[in-house]
């Protein structure tokens, strides 16, 4: 008994050396993966800012421009961090059989973000829009601000960002209102059954040839489209360029309002006809 308490005071100074060795070691090792990891990071701004500004010297499209920068951070983010993990210690030779044995598994559990990445790739590849074209897709409307590895992001008329998956949008269906250079406008007007069709064809027409924006070629079509119960509706078709629009199709319809009140052009607005019968007593 007396010579285990004899010993006590020599096992407590083992175990005290034991741990300060331990923390020696390791806590070196833990402060330089610590400033590695941190200059790491930092020198991976450094370079993905450069690649920037070497893609736009270049005059890179934009949207590769986006993907690129998105596709570098990570790759060099993941090279940091394997980096630091074997000055801590880390074997690599096990830790990338690590990662093989769980290959399938973490393929599994990531495998709709794959399918973003090769959908991001498909976008790029392919290109059924770029950054700046406004499309509609998954339900939003909008303008394409960047493609990443991952998503690509959208502004919304509204001024809100909307965030879609890659792959969604390179499986699905969607509308590019910016591949083409022109569009067509079209409108419909109606008018009350007791006014001239020729009179308000004819003003409809002088408003197209006032409007330097609207196109010559292909050639602007108006025409009766439909007699209604209680209007008579002129469809009015022309075409623009593309970023024209939406300004031509609003000042469209005020100036035709205009000048149908103007010359007194009736625009009905729907209505019933009742009539009371008098029972025969």
């Amino acid at each position: 008994m007396d010579e285990n308490l004899d010993k006590f005071p020599h096992q407590i100074g083992n175990i005290t050396d034991f741990i300060f060795q331990l923390v020696v070691s390791y806590g070196i090792k833990l402060v330089g993966a610590t400033i590695a990891l941190i200059v790491g990071f930092w020198v991976v701004g450094r370079i993905k800012s450069g690649l920037v500004k070497l893609m736009e010297r270049r005059e890179v499209e934009p949207s590769l421009r986006s993907f690129l920068r998105s596709f570098l951070s990570v790759a060099l983010k993941i090279l940091v961090i394997v980096t630091v993990l074997s000055m801590v210690g880390v074997q690599m030779t096990s830790f990338i059989a690590m990662l093989g044995a769980a290959g399938l598994a973490i393929g599994l559990a990531m495998q709709g973000t794959l399918q973003n990445v090769a959908g991001g790739v498909i976008i790029l590849l392919f290109k059924p829009f770029k950054v700046g074209d406004f499309i509609e897709a998954q339900g939003y409307l909008g303008t394409v601000q960047e493609i990443q590895i991952f998503n690509t992001l959208l502004t919304t008329v509204d001024n809100k960002v909307v965030v879609i998956p890659n792959g969604g949008l390179a499986t699905g269906s969607l509308t590019n209102y910016s591949k083409m250079d022109t569009r067509r406008v079209d409108w419909v007007f109606s008018m009350s059954y007791g006014e001239r069709y020729q009179k308000a064809e004819e003003l409809i027409r002088e408003l197209i040839v006032a409007d330097s924006r609207i196109l010559q070629e292909p050639e602007s079509f108006v025409a009766l489209s439909k007699l209604n119960s209680s209007s008579v509706d002129i469809v009015v078709r022309c075409w623009v360029n593309a970023d024209d629009y939406w300004p031509v199709f609003f000042d469209m319809n005020k100036s035709l309002y205009e000048s149908f009140n103007k010359q007194g052009i009736v625009i009905p607005f729907p209505q019933m006809d009742v009539r009371l019968h008098q029972a025969v007593k």
